[in-house]
């Protein structure tokens, strides 16, 4: 109990835009003895999946003590054992969940100052993300929780879904999406330079090719089958293509790791799944080979390929550091045909989708059904997939978390991504 107490005025004690974010939350996890010990079972252990099972790396949770977000995991247990009931415990996790979002854009931004690590730095958001669903699955109420439902509100909160454009209308609306590190089994150090990118970007304004100003809102996407199966970026994308609302986007993008050294827009996304064997964040298999390609579950009807309406000429012009591509290459297997085919010029009439130019993993997915959803509300809107360089740099002693190389790397790919959506006409 004494511990609880001491993690409640933990969270008290925040300041600035986190504690206000958090205030509703500490308010309700305030210790009081009347109330608090029959709601504070919390098991010293729950079941993990694979995911949250690399925090028993020493490096993995080094990335939320080492970086000034460590306040946030010793608070939580102590907030949601304030919760009298299960609408509660929804407001108690969203407005964590919201907190901890604002922490990590606060704190890539150079507003958060705390920790050793860099500040332009994806990976302390996703591990501390992980760290509190561990904490949100050991809670042990004395009432009945939807523990799934309770889990999807503070990733949905944590990842920029509730957040959105602000009110001018003089500005434009760019959106777009980046991801979690992934390939965490054989290097658990990885970032993800697309997050990093669009952290930084997050809330800021920028000027367009045009002259016009545009805010940059942004979502961080799991690398997770079965999120997407859930239609995560069907919620993420969806208040920014309903062309009536006032969270309309002028153009929207999503963003990925991709491929050694250059830049790709891609210009084709393909319907399927053929990643297998690559497995995403818990180890789960796609269901599809580039023999046998399956559509994604949940997908509404749509064309085998939909191609970017990016203004990719403007957008490949920009060539510093790193080159920009279109990418026009597609896999499909042809009509009348069964076994897959390379194009390098894109898809033709009647063929069978087997990989975009993103190959047939969750980034060419994204760009499907992001881009499917566009042609439904808004054709004509500009959409597509950014592919950045890989994000290398790590140093070879396994013991360091980050080097001069890798943090030179994240900043350059983020700058030119920031100026690929600047080249812009709108």
């Amino acid at each position: 109990m004494t511990r609880l107490r001491r993690a409640a005025g933990l969270a008290a004690a925040l300041t600035g835009t986190l504690a206000a974010l958090l205030a509703p939350a500490v308010a309700q996890a305030a210790p009081a003895s009347t109330r608090v010990p029959a709601r504070c079972a919390v098991a010293d252990t729950a079941p993990t999946d694979a995911e949250q099972a690399r925090l028993q790396d020493g490096r993995t949770a080094a990335f939320t003590e080492r970086s000034g977000l460590d306040g946030l995991v010793h608070a939580f247990p102590a907030a949601l054992c304030a919760a009298r009931g299960g609408r509660q415990a929804e407001r108690i996790v969203t407005a964590w969940g919201r907190a901890l979002w604002q922490a990590g854009v606060d704190r890539a931004q150079g507003r958060r100052p705390g920790g050793e690590l860099p500040a332009l730095d994806d990976r302390p958001l996703y591990w501390t993300r992980l760290a509190m669903t561990v904490q949100l699955a050991r809670w042990q109420p004395t009432f009945d929780i939807d523990r799934a439902a309770l889990r999807a509100r503070f990733e949905d909160a944590s990842r920029g879904l509730d957040d959105g454009f602000g009110t001018d209308p003089a500005v434009r609306h760019v959106f777009v999406s980046g991801f979690d590190p992934f390939g965490l089994d054989t290097e658990p150090r990885r970032g993800n330079p697309s997050g990093a990118a669009v952290l930084q970007l997050h809330g800021r304004r920028i000027t367009l090719a045009d002259g016009s100003t545009a805010e940059v809102r942004a979502v961080v996407l799991p690398v997770r089958y079965a999120d997407f199966d859930g239609g995560i970026v069907e919620r993420a994308f969806r208040p920014h293509l309903e062309r009536s609302g006032p969270q309309a986007a002028d153009l929207i993008t999503s963003i990925s790791q991709g491929y050694p050294g250059t830049f790709t827009l891609e210009a084709w996304a393909g319907r399927a799944r053929s990643a297998d064997p690559a497995t995403d964040n818990r180890g789960a298999l796609s269901g599809g080979t580039e023999q046998h390609p399956v559509d994604a579950p949940g997908l509404a009807d749509g064309p085998q390929f939909i191609r970017t309406t990016l203004p990719t000429d403007a957008m490949t012009a920009v060539q510093q550091p790193y080159p920009v591509l279109l990418n026009t290459p597609v896999t499909e297997i042809p009509e009348g045909a069964t076994d897959p085919v390379d194009r390098p010029d894109g898809p033709t009439p009647g063929s069978r989708a087997v990989a975009g130019g993103g190959g047939g993993y969750l980034s060419n997915e994204v760009a499907y059904r992001s881009n499917r959803l566009r042609l439904d509300l808004a054709p004509d809107l500009p959409g597509g997939h950014l592919h950045t360089p890989v994000l290398t740099g790590l140093p070879g002693d396994q013991s360091l978390l980050t080097g001069p190389e890798f943090e030179h790397n994240e900043a350059a790919i983020a700058d030119q991504v920031r100026a690929i959506l600047g080249s812009a006409r709108l």
